[in-house]
């Protein structure tokens, strides 16, 4: 039997992209209902993701998508019309898809997960007429018979006919009739046996299974089975395989097979000896090794131009490593600097080449949020529109797979708390459809995420009012504080300024949440409000999270690394400029307060020499946040690769990872973010 598990990464793979097309098209359709094009991409979409659950035998999945075929070619054929209501219920199709999706990603099987309501509600949808006209067109694809008939003696032998009565099993004569333009015609026939298989017991092929495996027949086949279950399910497991032109089921009478058996010869010798016993096992097995997690990697679709240069790239190297070993002792200074220089560019372009096929554009987590904003537009009874750009910007695929939960807390607290209900929105003369921006644009080394809406904005006054009840601030503090750090009291740990909790923005947990995630990545979040304008939340993140540019400094006796995309610039300042202010080391720099940040002390280092006069200071900025850290000296740029220091070692603040020098040595990388 074929493994089909070495395709299990593919098929996750595509279904949820095909699920995201068919998301995106049911968005197009809510909007244009008459669409005969759009129609026919849902119902390519679902006929696609039948044959292919079908092939790898989850048939639940083929079971819903074939139900919802029919329901797609009744609006194809305008034997129904296309309504909310409808649309309702493809969305409803649509997510348990993705459930299904999703725990075959995780355990390698459908689940519990049970679709039943939903294909009563696709039979209920269509009046009687139009379930018989449906019926009678499917019927063109699958024909299904009734007929009973008699089989020849020679088909059986006693003990199989004997035990199949007993234990009150059926049996069905099946002729399939495949598309006249499969390719593969013996991989077809085996997706068939593999789900009849399932559930039923083959007594007999014609042709035999050895000629069907090397194509020796045509385009039809013969089976005799036995089941238990009945004719409609059989029908409804083989209907959903793709590339069958049709079925034609006949039953046999059970009571046939008792006066056949009696004179029957023994044909089918691998089939006298079967023990249903061990069939029960061997099922009980199945199910066992389906709760073990499948081995799902991490795939990036790459262009193939990009790895024509990565191979290009890698043969250059090779080309080098040779040019090294042949350098001879006449000019060897000088070949030898050639070489390093070549070797540099070579090196260089390859990380970039690296870095393009790891990027992938944000779009992947974009596309999930049309539909969002739909479902809770209807749950709030507010009006949203979605406005969208710069989904074609590349982000790294670890970035990917991260920034989505942040983004989406960000798009459901500017609906909830943000954008109005339509009555305030008409007494202010704003439009009474809310809006709300989604953009992504490179800047330097970093990718920038704006999430915008035009809502109420954020009442500054309220914020500290809750933060002054909650006592995370005093009074004084309160009267002190700007606009800006006010704004910073909704990154707090448990801060939420909603009276009730709600399932819509995140059931009181506020923004810390996002603050920390979007951290974690090495990247920085800013507010910007303007009451009854709206807010702008600003995301700003690497671009890739392996490979960074980083200025390495001396302190005390230790090298460490502050990434470059986080430095303002490098000051020297005298020791006796610096004063102190609430306990906090500050200098006056360009008419500005500049926080001063001993790293020798902060990192624990020990110092040999004594304090200078004249300081190096390393200006860092955060958001519209600037500090200043003292270091020994600097050593210079340099590009470092970021390794992880491994999960005894992660709950240090400071330290956001190491990297190893050119020499061997190990230097240490400085979270700047934990220190502001």
């Amino acid at each position: 039997m074929m493994d089909m598990g070495q395709y299990l990464e593919i098929f996750i793979e595509e279904s949820k992209e095909n699920l995201q097309n068919m998301n995106q098209s049911l968005l197009d359709l809510e909007n244009n209902y008459g669409d005969k094009n759009i129609l026919n991409d849902i119902f390519r979409v679902a006929h696609t993701l039948k044959g292919m659950s079908s092939t790898m035998g989850f048939s639940k999945v083929a079971s819903l998508t074939h139900e919802m075929e029919n329901v797609l070619q009744a609006l194809r054929n305008n034997e129904i019309s296309t309504s909310e209501k409808i649309i309702d219920l493809l969305f409803e199709c649509l997510d348990i898809l993705e459930e299904y999706i999703t725990e075959i990603s995780n355990i390698g099987d459908e689940g519990d997960i049970e679709s039943d309501h939903l294909v009563k509600k696709l039979n209920n949808i269509m009046n009687a007429d139009t379930e018989l006209v449906n019926q009678e067109n499917h019927s063109e694809e699958i024909a299904v018979s009734s007929n009973e008939v008699i089989i020849e003696t020679e088909e059986f032998s006693r003990n199989i006919v004997e035990k199949a009565v007993q234990e009150g099993y059926s049996g069905y004569r099946i002729k399939v009739e495949l598309n006249p333009n499969c390719m593969l015609k013996s991989a077809r026939a085996f997706i068939v046996f593999n789900t009849i298989e399932r559930d039923c017991e083959i007594l007999k092929s014609s042709p035999s299974v050895e000629d069907i495996e090397d194509e020796k027949f045509d385009t039809s086949f013969e089976l005799i089975i036995l089941t238990k279950i009945d004719e409609g399910e059989l029908k409804e497991e083989l209907s959903s395989i793709s590339e069958v032109e049709s079925v034609i089921i006949e039953k046999i009478v059970l009571k046939e097979y008792n006066t056949l058996a009696e004179h029957s010869e023994t044909e089918t010798e691998t089939k006298q000896d079967m023990d249903m016993e061990d069939n029960a096992d061997e099922e009980e097995d199945k199910k066992q090794s389906k709760t073990k997690k499948p081995k799902v990697g991490k795939t990036v679709r790459v262009d193939i131009d990009r790895l024509d240069n990565l191979m290009n790239l890698v043969s250059e190297l090779i080309i080098i490593k040779t040019r090294l070993e042949d350098i001879d002792d006449d000019g060897r200074k000088q070949n030898m600097n050639e070489a390093i220089e070549y070797l540099e560019r070579i090196t260089t372009s390859l990380h970039d080449a690296v870095m393009k096929v790891r990027m992938v554009p944000i779009e992947r987590v974009f596309n999930r949020f049309p539909r969002m904003i739909r479902d809770l537009s209807k749950e709030l009874g507010k009006e949203i529109s979605l406005f969208m750009s710069g989904e074609e910007t590349e982000v790294d695929r670890t970035v990917i797979d991260e920034i989505g939960d942040p983004l989406i807390h960000l798009i459901r607290n500017s609906i909830d708390h943000g954008i109005e209900d339509p009555q305030t929105r008409k007494r202010l003369g704003k439009p009474d459809a809310g809006t709300v921006k989604l953009i992504a644009y490179p800047d330097g080394n970093s990718v920038v995420i704006e999430v915008e809406d035009d809502g109420q904005g954020i009442n500054i006054e309220r914020v500290k009012a809750k933060a002054l009840e909650k006592g995370i601030i005093t009074k004084d503090q309160s009267d002190a504080m700007d606009e800006k750090e006010a704004i910073h009291l909704l990154f707090h740990a448990g801060f939420s300024t909603a009276d009730k909790i709600s399932d819509i923005s995140g059931r009181g947990v506020g923004l810390d949440v996002v603050k920390t995630k979007i951290e974690s990545l090495g990247g920085i979040v800013e507010v910007q409000t303007i009451k009854n304008k709206g807010s702008k939340f600003i995301i700003r993140l690497p671009l890739t999270l392996a490979i960074i540019q980083a200025l390495l400094v001396n302190i005390g006796l230790e090298k460490y690394a502050i990434p470059l995309n986080s430095i303002k610039e490098i000051i020297t300042i005298k020791t006796a400029s610096i004063r102190k202010v609430q306990n906090q080391e500050v200098v006056l720099y360009r008419n500005h307060t500049l926080p001063i940040l001993r790293m020798g002390k902060i990192l624990n280092v020990d110092r040999k020499e004594p304090e200078k006069e004249d300081l190096i200071v390393v200006v860092v900025k955060k958001g519209d946040k600037t500090a200043g850290f003292i270091v020994d000296s600097l050593i210079g740029q340099q590009e470092i690769v970021i390794k992880s220091l491994g999960k005894f070692l992660s709950g240090i603040k400071v330290i956001a990872g190491a990297t190893i020098l050119g020499n061997g040595q190990v230097a240490l990388i400085v979270d700047t973010n934990s220190l502001f």
